[in-house]
């Protein structure tokens, strides 16, 4: 099953979820993978493609949504098949989660959807694994009923992704203690881009802090996260959607090399405690 392939590394390194934040063309799409896929497989890094076919989270109704739903859900399903990756995209309705589940290996649930009943239970039913991102307004431990929900549906492919508490109105703010805590429920991801989001900016547009994007994935990994969220792009400065707080292409080697060698790290000492 996909989440036993992520957490059965041969050096028991961290898995990824990564790629840009919406789907904007094939080329783009294509081009990332490739090469996010080539650093992963160097690194022994699990890695699953990540794109949003539709973003329905947008602060401004003037915000790029997407290309349309069913040319980036095949464009999502090349991306898998020609890499032979799994691929994960989010939902926001129940009625997607079929649609969705016919192109993608992986369905995310939403932060501010998180607790929705009949949105956790009809991607559950497809099969797929289930990403549950908490919500900016939860407490850690709150996460073990979302996660119950999947479950008590017939599903045990689901994990939990941190992605920050709101900290005042316009921050994000993530506490560690919570992925052990959360660990207790489900594997975690720790999103590293989002955490770094500042937003209800008053233009209208999110903000970030892209500069702490090494410093957040090394908290996570030292915390003992089973996986990173991070969304990249070739050129952030034109990305339709968070280009703010994302990690730009040509740099995502060089930290996930040294991620890595920080996780041999983390291995070695849990190892002697053990």
């Amino acid at each position: 099953m996909l989440l036993n392939e992520l957490l059965s590394s041969p050096k028991h390194n961290f898995f990824l979820l990564a790629g840009p934040c919406v789907i904007e063309g094939e080329e783009m799409a294509m081009d990332i993978a490739e090469k996010a896929l080539k650093i992963t497989q160097s690194l022994g890094i699990p890695y699953v493609f990540k794109g949003s076919y539709r973003k329905a989270n947008r602060s401004r109704i003037d915000s790029f949504t997407g290309i349309g739903d069913e040319k980036a859900l095949r464009i999502l399903r090349k991306v898998g098949e020609t890499f032979k990756i799994p691929v994960v995209t989010d939902i926001h309705e129940p009625v997607e989660a079929d649609i969705a589940a016919e192109y993608v290996d992986v369905l995310q649930i939403p932060a501010f959807l998180c607790r929705q009943t009949e949105l956790l239970v009809a991607a559950a039913h497809t099969g797929r694994l289930v990403n549950i991102k908490k919500g900016q307004f939860l407490a850690p431990e709150s996460m073990r009923f979302a996660v119950q929900k999947v479950r008590d549906a017939g599903n045990d492919q689901v994990t939990i992704t941190e992605r920050g508490t709101t900290f005042g109105y316009q921050d994000l703010v993530v506490d560690f203690r919570g992925v052990p805590v959360m660990q207790a429920f489900a594997p975690v991801i720790v999103d590293i881009t989002h955490s770094l989001q500042q937003p209800n900016q008053g233009g209208g547009v999110t903000g970030g802090r892209p500069e702490l994007i090494e410093t957040m994935a090394r908290a996570a990994i030292a915390s003992g996260a089973d996986g990173l969220f991070l969304e990249t792009h070739q050129n952030p400065a034109v990305a339709k959607s968070d280009g703010a707080n994302m990690l730009r292409l040509d740099l995502l080697e060089g930290l996930l090399t040294r991620l890595s060698q920080l996780k041999e790290v983390v291995n070695r000492i849990d190892n002697t405690i053990s």
